[in-house]
């Protein structure tokens, strides 16, 4: 089994909503709601990604909303538009090799990162899932110019194609806490 983590940094969300995707297995919270800044709420299919730290070499537990195309995941880097790419696909460049759940599948997928015309299918069907992602977009990519302080960076639409079982189930450990160590369970 792995041992993983969920970076102690996280949102307190975040970490309620892993939480709750734990402790039942996947069979809650895989469909989130969120209620985004002056935006209705809305209803969103969530993943469980594990990578290994580009670094530390430990695994590391994130939650992430995705979409399906054909027999892939996909997810969107997007970090709430920061101007870097966040940790988990840093992770991923260094070492695609990865674990997911989706509700109360487990699965292995080798990560890439979508180019050209797949790219651009994939953004529509991201947009259609989470419009906030819209605002990500650069201006060559159709987007209004941006806030300054943005930057610019590209989110990039990362593939899991479907690799089959991890494995052993996973043994998940007590609940995971915000602004502290991580607690460890196991994947």
């Amino acid at each position: 089994m792995t041992e993983a983590k969920l970076a102690p940094n996280m949102p307190k969300w975040m970490v309620d909503h892993t939480n709750i995707y734990l402790s039942s297995g996947g069979k809650q919270g895989h469909m989130y709601t969120i209620t985004p800044p002056d935006q209705p709420s809305r209803t969103v299919p969530s993943l469980l990604l594990t990578t290994t730290g580009r670094k530390s070499g430990e695994k590391f537990l994130f939650p992430l909303f995705y979409g399906k195309s054909d027999n892939s995941y996909f997810i969107v880097a997007s970090k709430g538009g920061a101007p870097e790419h966040p940790g988990w696909y840093k992770n991923i460049l260094a070492n695609p090799e990865v674990e997911i759940q989706v509700a109360t599948d487990k699965l292995k997928a080798r990560a890439r990162t979508a180019s050209g015309e797949e790219r651009a299918k994939l953004w529509k069907q991201a947009a259609e899932f989470w419009p906030p992602y819209i605002d990500h977009r650069l201006p060559e990519e159709g987007a209004e110019p941006r806030d300054p302080g943005r930057g610019a960076r590209s989110d990039q639409l990362v593939v899991l194609p479907d690799r089959g079982p991890p494995g052993p189930l996973m043994n998940h450990g007590a609940g995971l806490e915000a602004c502290g160590p991580a607690r460890n369970y196991r994947y």
